[in-house]
């Protein structure tokens, strides 16, 4: 082999070299920017869950499709791009109130809590939270059935000093702990049970601060209202309720209604009787579960930060063939918001 053949060989081999180093980071860029493509979509990826009744009997409509549902955002119709049902595994907070006269969590309730809880699907997550004038996590997310049952079976006891319900520091510090910890892709659950309807604003969070907290969660906020007899300790609860709820205004701190984030949040508010909780502790995580999940990226591409308003309705052929509907969802949901800003 001549000396100008080797030289020619070797530039040869050069060249095929530093083309397939070229071909190679080539590649590897294609795949870190389509990498970074689908990071960018599972961001802005807006994810809703609407529950849909028929209006003439409140039963749920069943085998919905994607072209049945119309989403808007701020007004500005979406383009729907992902659509399921009752496949999303649930992340469940049991928020349980231990202040007040009354014990909302009677052996009766937590007796139906437990047997519901059996029956979840073997990806869903259950956390116990209690509240009073603080939130103690007693169990966070697992899917042991046996550690929930043990969790609950040590709560202590309903504290029957006057009720100081704080709602602002509990759904705040459970809607923290969901976005911390709660599977990024479940159906998210704040499920609170307590005897009263409204909390004083206790040191801590303001009531914008916890609506906030709760929509950054992702959270759907429900409430078991227990509905005891109305007797003696009832209504002593009831006008120290009325007490505080009076002083609050006074003092200029407020009050936080459940009911107005079960109602942001698209969630449940039922008033439980203790003697009929187990078929209505069951139905509310029927109809939970049993939800039309939505995703869309949003046509807003500013990560601002902004509350975006959703509206979600059904399509006239749903309608012509399910008979009148009606929709319950979240109204609307805090955008992402860029580092930099």
């Amino acid at each position: 082999m001549s000396k100008q053949f080797r030289a020619v060989l070797l530039s040869a081999l050069v060249m095929t070299s530093l083309t397939m180093t070229s071909l190679t980071a080539q590649n590897q860029e294609q795949k870190a920017n389509q990498n970074k493509s689908d990071v960018n979509l599972n961001v802005d990826l807006v994810t809703i869950d609407a529950q849909v009744l028929r209006q003439k009997t409140e039963r749920i409509a069943w085998r919905l499709t994607l072209n049945d549902f119309i989403v808007y955002e701020d007004g500005v119709r979406q383009k729907i791009t992902n659509f399921s049902q009752d496949t999303l595994p649930l992340s469940v907070i049991l928020l349980i109130d231990r202040r007040g006269y009354i014990d909302p969590f009677s052996e009766k309730i937590q007796s139906a809590v437990m047997e519901t809880i059996r029956n979840f699907k073997p990806g869903d997550e259950v956390a116990v939270m209690s509240f009073s004038d603080k939130t103690v996590l007693f169990q966070p997310f697992q899917t042991d059935r046996k550690k929930t049952e043990e969790a609950l079976n040590k709560l202590p006891y309903s504290n029957d000093m006057p009720a100081n319900h704080c709602f602002n520091k509990a759904l705040f510090d459970a809607a923290a702990y969901m976005r911390e910890s709660g599977n990024p892709v479940g159906r998210r659950l704040i499920i609170m049970i307590t005897g009263s309807a409204r909390g004083i604003n206790c040191k801590g969070p303001t009531a914008e601060q916890t609506t906030t907290e709760v929509l950054e969660s992702g959270s759907t906020v429900c409430a078991l209202m227990i509905n005891n007899k109305v007797d003696q300790l009832g209504a002593a609860e009831t006008a120290i309720q009325h007490g505080i709820n009076d002083a609050a205004k006074i003092i200029g701190v407020g009050t936080v209604g459940v009911k107005s984030l079960v109602d942001e949040t698209g969630g449940e508010y039922v008033s439980v009787k203790p003697d009929n909780s187990e078929f209505q502790f069951d139905t509310l995580v029927t109809r939970l579960r049993t939800r039309y999940a939505k995703g869309f990226v949003s046509s807003n591409a500013k990560h601002d930060g902004g509350y975006r308003k959703l509206k979600v309705e059904m399509s006239d052929t749903a309608e012509k063939r399910e008979g009148k509907l009606i929709v319950k969802t979240r109204r609307g949901y805090i955008a992402a918001k860029d580092k930099k800003q």
